[in-house]
């Protein structure tokens, strides 16, 4: 097992009690008072885990933040913080991409807490880099999900990777050694599909010669993942919607009920409650699906995972030693991406093989060198940051009136009602609001 290390960035090294307890939760302790050298234990070290102190002179924090999640990307970031520090807790967190923040002075058990809350948002599943800020907004909230049992529904354009983030939420809950089974409702025959996921006995239809569980019954203790749920049939949701109220299944051809214990995962590429209000999905399915919603931003919205994700696809087709030119990593950045990370990752692969040195250039891309796309580009982006501010700002008043929404609405000169629909949009937005207290 390789070593797994701690950084702790303070102007004030801390006691033997307190790098006694950070080895006790299985990490070197590394410290260090200068930014300089924090950047190159990031390189050199890649720790799991950095502590960096609001406090430490030479650098303005959340930008600080920012760098450490640029240069280690895997890294998880908590800031260190006083009471009179909220609002700075909050920006690190929303706009620096922190995981958490701890609050000065603190106790063992609650830096053992911060530890593991932390570290519980290591991922470790394959093609999943989040970078941005509304990636780990979006795995905060994922992170929450998991340790319930409730119904999570995943939306979001295809190929930005639904799939992994149901992965994600598999392995940070205490079913993560039990199963999880996949199932795309689009590629499986109409005619199949009842077969495939609920199972059948020998002789229940023509060519069943043998007695086969379907899906449910394979994932049982663990988690099954309904993919493009929209492209199940109406009849076939109604007895979905029987098996999840239920909480047993039975194989066609027998009247023999399977009890299950298992988390549902639905995911789409569609707009389910556009779906209900067409008629070509179950309302009460889709109240039942809709429990903790998630929507993973497309790849074009979330732009500080591009450079990362595309490096992590040259190491994954490649080797190490390939770089991306800065024309290369403009283009990608200006670049649309309609296909989102499936696509990014099928261009990473060409580049390299057309690449004739081991940097790759944008013409290796083969993507247009988008000059007048770029100011459509710029534009969305101002009014995405624009966004992003204005929410920065709400959480940082919600923050310093402990989550008193009168006294929030009154210190942004609106009424509550028109705070709550900002609210209801930070939601969607995927920032964790509920958790301010």
């Amino acid at each position: 097992m390789s070593q797994k290390y701690l950084l702790w960035i303070s102007e004030q090294q801390p006691d033997v009690e307190f790098k006694q307890t950070v080895v006790s939760e299985g990490f070197k302790f590394l410290y260090t008072d200068s930014v300089a050298d924090a950047v190159s234990y990031c390189i050199s070290n890649k720790p799991e885990l950095i502590f960096v102190d609001a406090d430490i002179q030479q650098i303005e924090l959340v930008e600080f933040v920012k760098l450490l999640r640029r240069t280690c990307p895997m890294t998880q970031v908590v800031s260190l913080v006083d009471s009179s520090q909220s609002e700075i807790a909050s920006k690190t967190i929303n706009v620096g991409g922190a995981v958490d923040y701890l609050l000065k002075p603190f106790f063992e058990e609650q830096l053992k807490n911060t530890i593991r809350n932390a570290n519980s948002m290591k991922h470790g599943v394959e093609d999943l880099i989040a970078v941005s800020t509304k990636s780990q907004q979006v795995l905060r909230l994922a992170n929450r999900a998991a340790q319930t049992s409730a119904s999570v529904l995943i939306t979001g354009e295809s190929g930005t990777g639904k799939e992994k983030l149901a992965l994600f939420i598999h392995k940070a809950s205490e079913r993560a050694n039990k199963p999880f089974v996949a199932v795309n409702c689009a590629a499986i025959p109409e005619n199949m599909l009842e077969a495939m996921l609920f199972g059948y006995n020998k002789g229940a239809f023509t060519g069943a010669i043998n007695a086969q569980p379907g899906k449910f019954e394979l994932a049982n203790g663990g988690t099954i993942l309904l993919d493009e749920i929209t492209e199940l049939p109406l009849d076939l949701q109604a007895k979905l919607l029987r098996v999840l109220q239920e909480r047993e299944v039975e194989r066609l051809g027998s009247h023999q009920k399977v009890h299950l214990d298992i988390r549902v995962i639905a995911a789409s590429n569609k707009i389910l409650r556009e779906q209900v209000e067409k008629g070509a999905f179950r309302e009460d399915l889709f109240y039942r699906l809709d429990v903790l919603p998630l929507s993973w931003p497309a790849l074009r919205n979330r732009t500080d995972d591009i450079i990362p994700l595309a490096h992590y696809f040259i190491k994954k087709y490649g080797t190490s030693e390939f770089n991306i030119s800065k024309q290369a990593a403009d283009v990608m950045l200006c670049y649309n991406w309609p296909g989102n990370v499936r696509e990014l990752e099928n261009v990473m692969q060409r580049a390299l093989v057309m690449a004739r040195g081991v940097e790759i250039q944008s013409d290796d891309l083969n993507l247009p060198h988008c000059l007048v796309p770029a100011a459509s580009f710029c534009s969305s982006q101002l009014k995405e940051n624009k966004k992003q501010a204005e929410f920065d700002y709400i959480y940082s008043l919600l923050s310093r009136f402990k989550g008193h929404r009168t006294q929030t609405a009154d210190a942004l000169g609106v009424s509550t009602r028109a705070l709550r629909y900002k609210l209801a949009a930070m939601r969607e937005y995927g920032i964790d609001i509920d958790a301010i207290a």
